[in-house]
């Protein structure tokens, strides 16, 4: 009798999107685009990034979106998490520099906490957890909308002399590639909105391959420039434990500071998981524009960060439900069909998988 090969735990959300991020950082190790092939792919790169800021305005209800305005509290308090204590805690950590943080490391984290929140796995979490699922799709909105012009003039101030590279060239750059795009999406969206409507898991492959592009352009600037030099693997090891560390933190203000304030326990999970996350799908485009060739370094800390928060949200999430008690089935709001969209690489376990799915 044949033995089962033994199965991976199935609180591990192992991604195959994560494995191609992986492969696509060894191609860019292994073959670098270089002289007139690293011109084509930064044009493609910048072209990528367009069509997928478009897709984002393309894809969101704004009428639907803007129902979810009666939970002012809990979006004032995810924004706030976002961007005021994670850029806050960013800040602090500029303490680390040199002894456990290189620079350029640490001008990753920093821009990490400057991200804005997930869409799809804060939804898919806050649903196995049983928390508000309406609430987790419009403060996943409302901070990727922010995000598109907050997270550029957060940088502007915090990054100066940390070679964040911003500068007004970098601002117009965002409001070509990022902004423009996305308003352009919303203003076509009573047109394209159908076919994308129908297409959505094919264009699903456009924007994660456009993803994949922008990651692959910036890790191969950085090793035609010879940065990966730059940092040791107990540098690396060190980077994690940070990140770690502020995880921890943001799991715990956010469950706890929700409590404080009197939200409802479906809320405070919608809040503990829009709350505590960073987008890669947001930071990666971002990155490319204000960092440019040195983007390869400063996108490795929220690529690392992405990976740890899936793996213990998937645990968190879990372990709130099975805290629940038992309640009947609810239809989940029709924003989750029409705020959705977001390429955020993410398989997360358990039997609530519907709003995660609708959510693209």
């Amino acid at each position: 009798m044949r033995r089962a090969l033994p199965k991976l735990p199935s609180w591990l959300p192992v991604d195959g999107y994560i494995l191609a991020l992986v492969g696509t950082v060894a191609l860019a190790a292994l073959l670098p685009a270089r002289g007139p092939a690293a011109t084509v792919a930064d044009g493609a790169s910048t072209g990528a990034v367009a069509l997928l800021c478009f897709l984002y305005g393309a894809r969101l209800s704004t009428r639907e979106a803007l129902d979810g305005l009666r939970h002012w509290r809990l979006h004032l308090t995810v924004l706030a998490c976002t961007f005021v204590l994670f850029p806050v805690l960013g800040l602090a950590a500029r303490g680390l520099v040199p002894y456990v943080l290189p620079p350029t490391l640490y001008t990753g984290l920093l821009f990490l906490c400057l991200v804005p929140s997930t869409v799809q796995s804060s939804i898919a979490f806050t649903s196995i957890a049983r928390g508000n699922v309406a609430a987790a799709i419009c403060a996943g909105s409302f901070s990727s909308i922010v995000g598109i012009v907050v997270t550029p003039l957060l940088a502007g101030l915090v990054l100066h002399g940390d070679g964040g590279g911003f500068s007004a060239g970098s601002l117009v750059s965002i409001v070509c590639q990022l902004l423009l795009p996305f308003v352009a999406g919303q203003l076509l969206r009573r047109w394209v909105g159908g076919f994308i409507a129908r297409h959505r898991k094919a264009l699903g492959y456009v924007d994660r391959g456009s993803i994949l592009l922008v990651v692959y352009t910036a890790f191969s600037a950085g090793m035609v420039q010879g940065i990966w030099h730059q940092v040791s693997p107990l540098r690396l090891l060190c980077l994690l434990g940070v990140e770690a560390v502020l995880l921890a933190v943001m799991l715990t203000a956010t469950s706890y500071g929700a409590k404080k304030l009197g939200f409802a326990r479906a809320d405070r999970i919608a809040i503990t998981f829009a709350g505590s996350k960073k987008s890669l799908a947001a930071g990666l485009p971002m990155a490319s524009v204000l960092f440019g060739a040195q983007a390869g370094l400063a996108v490795l800390p929220l690529m690392l960060f992405h990976q740890m928060q899936l793996m213990v949200c998937a645990v968190l999430a879990k372990r709130c439900a099975a805290r629940a008690e038992p309640e009947p089935r609810r239809e989940s709001s029709p924003a989750a069909t029409a705020v959705g969209g977001s390429t955020d690489p993410v398989r997360v376990p358990g039997p609530a998988t519907a709003p995660a799915r609708s959510a693209r």
